[in-house]
């Protein structure tokens, strides 16, 4: 017995309180930018129907709060739930008051808050944290069982008169870990500049929304994903519209338009189907079912090479390709670039399409689609599918995080090839039939002397919920790469809706040679030639 009493007695003088280590962050630049903290927080709960003097109380809090005690008394009238963040010192108050009991119906609570320092900036793709410390949206829900911190139990020794000291001496105790950092590929000062281009393009043409995508086309890292617009994920819940909240670079469909053309030609190309040289002749018109099918402005171009379809942009030249592949072929091609499957990309909710519609079968759909109409992609996936053509041909898997680092534990993400989709020979061609849209017709707009640009542009309708196509709405994007022959970025402007501008040659096309000019400054990018 005496023994047990003994035994009963350290049990009693010791205890186990569970413990969460800190969540993980995000770090740009090998650490030397933060874009997430975990600060501490003192919440005070308050539940007016437990407090016996609800003046008294009033009086008290509006010390500590800084508020009138009227106007803390009528919230206590109301008897609603309280909660009421407050600093170190008043936390310290109410825990102390009434000689250290507390009051009575007011709770005072220490915890870690998420906190982004950079606030805006590259907010859609970091995502944030609720109140549950649950992540959501963008990096913090796609990893957030990575980030989360490992709960652990400290072990305490509570002397008879009450005070406790850290007691680890029992086998039992299990220290909390914090969460595993993430180090991402994103360029600080390239997202920054993107990010300023959107609303540059506001300002100018006051545009509904817009995206722009900077990759390495050769190992599908993410430089850049600006979007506008943006929230402040300290103050999330301030957003009444949660669609606010979804990523339109890969949470959004659209239909891309002409920037589309050069993704038939290139499935044509490498099937020896046709070369730059072949020619058509344009009438202007393509009846394939349905209505006719009619080029920009109705124009008719006569005998026209392909080189020549991509310069001018002509929607029945692209018709003429896709027929040449055939409807089976051009399917194959479009499910090997992976415009019917998740691109894999490392945030939350990516959302893609099947094309159903398209896969009816139906002649006049695969004439369309051969141009970017009546086709629903995303932005990310569209970026994939070019750094494809642009690297000789591999698609890799576009990603954000380059390094996880848990504990002394450190991962290095490997860029990753998903297939072979077109050869390097195909890839060399429709590079140099990109650099000629540049170089000769609509998108002189992005040109940069002293480089070789390939690029595309492309000014797509928008459906419309009760069926055809907005009349005054559109989508006005640009993709485009360089060095030509040898690409180190690849960059995608997308802009939804601009105003009192007709094309993507006068929109998207100066917004992308506004990034490229930057980014060839930035990493001192040699010429391909001298003026």
């Amino acid at each position: 017995k005496v023994e047990d009493q003994s035994a009963s007695a350290v049990y009693q003088q010791k205890k186990l309180e569970e413990s969460v280590g800190d969540r993980g962050n995000f770090f740009l630049k090998n650490g030397d930018i933060i874009l997430s903290q975990n600060v501490d927080k003192w919440i005070v709960y308050i539940f007016p129907e437990k407090i016996a003097d609800k003046e008294e109380t009033a009086n008290f809090l509006s010390q500590v709060f800084n508020q009138s005690a009227e106007s803390i008394m009528e919230k206590l009238q109301e008897g609603r739930t309280i909660k009421e963040e407050v600093g170190e010192s008043g936390f310290q108050q109410i825990s102390q008051a009434n000689n250290g009991e507390g009051i009575r119906g007011v709770y005072p609570d220490h915890i870690k808050k998420r906190f982004y320092p950079q606030e805006e900036f590259a907010a859609p793709v970091i995502g944030f944290v609720n109140d549950e410390n649950i992540g959501q949206y963008g990096l913090e829900g796609y990893y957030n069982n990575l980030l989360k911190g490992l709960r652990g139990l400290e072990q305490e020794e509570t002397s008879p008169l009450g005070y406790s000291a850290l007691f680890s001496g029992d086998s039992d105790y299990q220290e909390a870990k914090q969460g595993a950092d993430l180090f991402l590929t994103l360029d600080n000062n390239i997202q920054y500049m993107a990010e300023k281009a959107l609303l540059a393009a506001k300002e100018e043409w006051d545009i509904d929304a817009g995206q722009i995508i900077v990759s390495e086309p050769n190992t599908g890292k993410i430089l850049a994903l600006a979007h506008f617009p943006s929230f402040n994920p300290n103050r999330y819940e301030e957003k009444e519209d949660l669609d606010l909240f979804r990523n339109s670079v890969t949470q959004k469909l659209f239909e891309p338009g002409s920037v589309f053309k050069p993704i038939t030609m290139a499935g044509a190309l490498d099937m020896d189907l046709v070369t730059p040289e072949s020619t058509y002749i344009d009438e202007g018109v393509v009846r394939v079912g349905g209505p006719p099918i009619y080029n920009y402005q109705e124009r008719v171009w006569g005998e026209q090479t392909m080189t020549q379809v991509l310069e001018n942009s002509i929607n029945t030249g692209s018709v003429f390709v896709q027929q040449e592949l055939g409807n089976e072929n051009f399917l194959n091609l479009l499910e090997q670039f992976g415009l019917f499957e998740k691109t894999g990309i490392d945030l939350q909710g990516e959302e893609f399409s099947f094309n159903k519609n398209l896969k009816n079968g139906y002649a006049r759909d695969f004439a369309t689609a051969s141009f970017g109409q009546g086709i629903e992609i995303t932005p990310i996936q569209l970026i994939r599918a070019f750094g494809a053509i642009a690297n000789g041909g591999n698609l890799m898997k576009p990603y954000i995080v380059e390094k996880i680092v848990k504990g002394e534990e450190e991962k290095i993400i490997e860029p990753q090839l998903q297939r072979r989709v077109i050869s390097e020979k195909t890839s060399a061609k429709i590079s140099s039939m990109l650099v000629n849209v540049i170089e000769n017709r609509y998108a002189k707009r992005a040109k940069i002397d002293g480089y070789y640009i390939a690029g595309k542009t492309g000014t797509a309708q928008i459906p419309s919920p009760e069926g055809g196509y907005y009349e005054d709405k559109t989508i006005q994007n640009f993709i485009g790469y360089l060095p030509a022959m040898n690409p180190q970025v690849l960059i995608l402007v997308k802009l939804d809706n601009p105003k009192d501008v007709t094309t993507a040659e006068y929109s998207a096309a100066p917004t992308f040679r506004k990034v490229a000019k930057y980014i060839i400054d930035y990493w001192k990018i040699l010429p391909d030639y001298q003026n």
